[in-house]
């Protein structure tokens, strides 16, 4: 699970790079035909909310992998030892139910939908589903990332038993 998770961070962190990049160069790209040549470039424009989009939905995920959400770092702190892990757990657990309602079911049917009524962007004449695309696709990488995090809880969790055993054996012997 450490590999398959090492391979999916490095994956999701360098597509994140690169989505950055592309998006700087397209806003400049905007900027520069809107202000210099005074002919703004149509699509421009909308791949830039696409990418935010994207690297947004993606950028969540990878940020809970990294522990980087405000939120659960605040409600955590406030205790202390197997409390704090249940809370952890129970955090965790709570945005595994949200991702697989809202992300996964909720992003899939919008996928569906609007593949199924074929709407289509407005520059680019793509199907907007592809675009939403990345709503159950980043649902499914919160997920993993929050089952990992969950499991390395319950890891630390048996490591912190098994030293308070043995001090404790070490203490009476």
């Amino acid at each position: 699970m450490q590999k398959l998770t090492r391979i999916i961070d490095k994956s999701l962190s360098w597509f994140l790079v690169v989505l950055m990049i592309v998006m700087v160069a397209t806003v400049s790209w905007q900027v520069a035909t809107r202000y210099i040549l005074n002919n703004p470039s149509s699509y421009t424009e909308e791949l830039a909310s696409y990418l935010l989009i994207w690297i947004s939905l993606l950028g969540a995920a990878y940020a809970l992998r990294l522990r980087a959400h405000l939120g659960i770092d605040i409600l955590v702190r406030r205790f202390k030892g197997k409390q704090q892990r249940s809370i952890e757990v129970f955090a965790y657990g709570t945005i595994i139910v949200f991702s697989l309602v809202a992300l996964i079911f909720g992003g899939g049917w919008l996928v569906y939908v609007t593949l199924d009524l074929n709407q289509l962007s407005a520059a680019f004449q793509v199907p907007i589903g592809y675009v939403y695309t990345v709503i159950p696709l980043s649902g499914l990488i919160t997920i993993y990332y929050a089952a990992v995090a969950i499991h390395d809880l319950r890891q630390a969790k048996d490591v912190a038993q098994k030293d308070d055993e043995e001090n404790y054996t070490r203490a009476i012997a």
